[in-house]
């Protein structure tokens, strides 16, 4: 599988508030970011609870992919994102880097 069907994969059960099946495409020491900055979710069980409090939080919450790229061990995906279905929906880029055929790290432009 590409880098980027395995991004868009984890946007698809992200968007499935599935934080089990995202997280295991992930490697046990995988990190999500703020671009170049603040780690927010450490580690795979770090990701994975966050995740699921932020589904809690946003019951509603989902992903559009707008397009996405892929070079070497990376995949970065153009996204807009709602929180709440009524809600103004926001833009970010998402880099996804990866080790073998799992990510290890996401940071998010926004």
């Amino acid at each position: 599988m590409s880098k980027l069907a395995i991004a868009e994969a984890m946007i698809a059960h992200y968007n499935a508030q599935d934080a089990d099946a995202y997280v295991a495409l992930m490697t046990e020491d995988a990190v999500e970011a703020g671009y170049r900055g603040a780690v927010l979710r450490d580690g795979k069980e770090g990701v994975r609870q966050g995740l699921k409090a932020m589904f809690a939080q946003f019951p509603e919450n989902r992903a559009e992919i707008i397009t996405g790229y892929e070079l070497g061990p990376f995949a970065v995906l153009h996204e807009k994102v709602w929180r709440t279905a009524a809600g103004e929906p926001f833009e970010v880029m998402s880099v996804y880097s990866f080790e073998g055929d799992l990510c290890s790290r996401v940071e998010f432009i926004r």
